[in-house]
């Protein structure tokens, strides 16, 4: 199974690509969109949308897990925020592909263990997890392999409990 993992932004989108294999987890592709502050709001929704879409295009995933907002100061970076996320999911959902949002804390539960963990611990999981050298920069590179961690680890768990609810 292919998972994209998305750490939404607007000046950067973390993006991670992991191909679970049975237990293994497989680093494919990772990287971060990275817009201009001084270019127009719409310009730049329009670039990570048209950006990310053709990485998924490329890399073909079987699922996408992004995310959810969590913002208790600025809430005009919020709004922006927001809107990156919807054109986010759309990519995703235009072409068939299932979508999974993950708080903050549910990330750090599936990768550290305690959901109160610090970046650096998550980041080092990251890196653990992948057996990479070092850990993917910028922090948005590491986080959106997070995601893509904590659904590879979740999904077969949120899959049953879905099957068990519709009955």
């Amino acid at each position: 199974m292919r998972i994209l993992g998305i750490d939404p932004g607007i000046a950067i989108v973390g993006f991670g690509f992991i191909d679970k294999e049975g237990s293994k987890l497989v680093p494919v592709q990772y990287g971060a969109i990275q817009t201009d502050s001084k270019t127009e709001s719409s310009l730049r929704l329009k670039q990570v949308y048209d950006t990310l879409g053709e990485l998924i295009d490329r890399y073909k995933p079987d699922a996408v897990a992004i995310e959810k907002l969590f913002f208790n100061k600025n809430v005009t970076t919020a709004f922006t925020v927001a809107e990156a996320r919807g054109v986010m999911i759309l990519a995703a959902v235009q072409r068939g592909l299932p979508v999974a949002e993950y708080t903050p804390l549910q990330v750090k539960q599936a990768i550290v263990g305690y959901g109160r963990a610090e970046k650096k611990q998550v980041q080092e999981m990251v890196r653990i997890f992948l057996k990479l050298s070092a850990v993917p920069k910028p922090d948005d590179v590491a986080d959106a392999l997070a995601i893509a961690i904590c659904h590879a680890h979740s999904y077969l768990l949120t899959q049953k409990i879905n099957e068990v609810v519709k009955r």
